[in-house]
């Protein structure tokens, strides 16, 4: 019998990280980034990195952590906002950026982790988008060709996993975390709750644990609100 479960985001990575790697990171704006992971990839000081991400945290949250460090080399993301440092980096051509509109970053994600190494796409054909990329004619319309994303390595949380590695995530934070999940050649979890063999209901399950190696009980689990309105006190 299998049991993934780890005591610590140390022994987790234990092996996994090195200069010049190819991470991919789950999360959605705040929701369901791999805080815990995160701040462990920062302690490891490994550098050069290319960072497959929705977002670009905040920062001094998520992976704006990574970036304050300047352990990042390149960002292959689609939301870059809220991140000064980001800002400034990018502008000052000290960091990469290939930039994606977001249901394209989500396909490339989800194309790596299914084994397909390319695919056409309507979005972004004849703009600036597609330039160096191969198109194509469907029924009339223009493609343009979008390459599948592969990661050294995929860090996502979860709101709950057993020692098998089977994932379920919590509303917004399932928008990346299972196709991020997918595309890595070594996926490690970290979850707001570890359960018992048998617990989650198989119908339920979000990411099998054959897409797992280890997994962690997150340590970290901050509920951040990006932007917070509230309505003025008429009194």
């Amino acid at each position: 019998m299998v049991h993934k479960v780890h005591p610590d985001a140390a022994s987790a990575l234990d092996g996994l990280l090195f200069d010049g790697m190819t991470i991919a990171a789950g999360g959605f704006g705040l929701c369901g980034i791999p805080e815990t992971l995160i701040d462990e990839v920062v302690r490891s000081g490994v550098r050069d990195l290319t960072v497959i991400s929705n977002n670009a945290g905040v920062d001094d949250y998520g992976l704006g952590l990574l970036l304050q460090t300047r352990q990042v080399r390149k960002m292959i993301s689609s939301y870059v906002g809220e991140n000064k440092e980001f800002e400034r980096q990018y502008l000052a051509g000290e960091l990469d950026l290939e930039f994606n509109p977001q249901g394209t970053l989500a396909e490339r994600i989800r194309a790596g982790g299914a084994g397909i190494p390319a695919f056409f796409t309507r979005t972004g054909a004849r703009t600036i988008v597609a330039e160096g990329k191969e198109e194509r004619i469907f029924n009339g319309e223009p493609y343009v060709m979008e390459t599948g994303l592969v990661a050294d390595l995929a860090l996502v949380k979860a709101w709950k996993a057993d020692s098998f590695g089977n994932l379920v995530f919590h509303k917004s934070a399932r928008n990346f975390n299972p196709n991020v999940a997918t595309c890595g050649k070594v996926t490690v979890a970290e979850a707001e709750q570890l359960v018992p063999e048998g617990a989650l209901d198989p119908d339920c399950i979000h990411t099998p644990g054959i897409f797992v190696r280890r997994v962690i009980l997150a340590t970290r689990n901050e509920k951040r609100v990006e932007k917070r309105t509230t309505r003025k006190d008429e009194n």
